[in-house]
């Protein structure tokens, strides 16, 4: 397959999705090798830094592309299949930002309470034993915890020329903040415009369900991704395929409507591939589904839900392009 290697400079990045021309154009079925920037743009890099000094708020989360995919239509499925995200960079950062985050006041939940202190946590990689250390700024505790990069924004451009800022999880995927998004991972997303223009971003080397603090273990990232399209068949909300199981993700405002929109998509499909009466699906779901948080600070809040595949029947989700671009990435290795 056709391979294209790309790293883009900063002024380059997009930092919204819709309203930015495309970078380049790809046919289905090429693969791209991208280098992503950090959520910081790559401005904090040692524990003295704080957001509110080194980070210009006008370009948080850049996005590397958007990329113009030849013959995607409103209403096709844009099929992105993950093949290898490898740290750029030998450490990553995190942080606690000023009225953001899940435990403290923020713009949207206000109370009569000072923030939570500004602090910024260097964490370093080692690569041999693929972990990551974290050391506490204020006692003596560190600790090894496993490296488990995954990207937290992945997305096309959203219909009715609407812009939306790279920050911003929806229908149209963005910054949905789930580890579920990580190598082997095939993403399923409906296509809004003539090209689908989508951009990737916002690099973790590992992160916690729900991103507690508002930041994961933020770091660039080299991505191999695998372009293809199906014509048709376009999810209503983002769709994950693993190897193990099959993903819908919601995202809103209260948690509860983010959790409702991705059980509500998950229904849908198991419609699609069961043939299920709507009814059937909601009571099979009801006994069978996960629902691991994904964001729960971001613009709206973001969850997943999650079926195993040993629980159901055999299918083909999407005629099997799954097992297809999985064969196909091995040929990239």
């Amino acid at each position: 397959m056709e391979t294209i290697e790309y790293t883009p400079t900063f002024e380059q990045y997009a930092w919204t999705f819709g309203g930015v021309q495309p970078i380049m154009s790809v046919k289905p079925g090429t693969a791209l090798r991208l280098w992503t920037e950090d959520a910081y743009s790559g401005r904090i890099r040692k524990a003295e830094d704080l957001p509110s000094v080194c980070v210009d708020m006008n370009h948080v989360n850049p996005q590397t592309g958007p990329f113009h995919v030849e013959g995607a239509e409103p209403g096709d499925t844009l099929v992105l299949h993950f093949v290898d995200l490898e740290p750029a960079r030998d450490w990553g950062v995190s942080t606690t930002i000023p009225f953001f985050g899940g435990l403290t006041s923020t713009d949207k939940t206000a109370t009569l309470q000072d923030p939570l202190p500004e602090m910024t946590w260097i964490y370093h990689l080692d690569r041999d034993k693929k972990s990551l250390t974290f050391e506490a700024l204020r006692s003596e505790f560190r600790v090894d915890l496993p490296l488990e990069p995954m990207l937290g924004t992945v997305g096309v451009a959203p219909g009715g020329r609407e812009v939306r800022s790279s920050l911003v999880p929806e229908r149209f995927g963005g910054n949905m903040d789930s580890p579920e998004m990580r190598a082997g991972a095939t993403c399923y997303l409906g296509v809004n415009v003539p090209g689908a223009l989508f951009s990737i971003g916002d690099g973790h080397y590992r992160q916690g369900e729900g991103e507690a603090c508002g930041t994961a273990v933020e770091g660039a990232m080299n991505v191999t991704v695998i372009v293809e399209l199906v014509k048709g068949g376009a999810p209503a909300w983002p769709r994950i395929e693993h190897d193990d199981s099959l993903m819908a993700i919601g995202s809103s405002r209260p948690l509860e409507d983010a959790w409702r929109i991705a059980q509500v998509e998950m229904v849908r499909w198991l419609g699609e591939l069961y043939s299920l009466d709507p009814m059937d699906g909601y009571q099979l779901l009801s006994q069978t589904a996960k629902a691991p948080l994904a964001n729960v600070v971001d613009t709206n809040y973001s969850s997943v839900v999650k079926l195993a595949k040993d629980l159901l029947p055999v299918s083909s989700a999407y005629d099997g392009i799954h097992q297809h671009l999985r064969a196909a990435a091995a040929t990239l290795h």
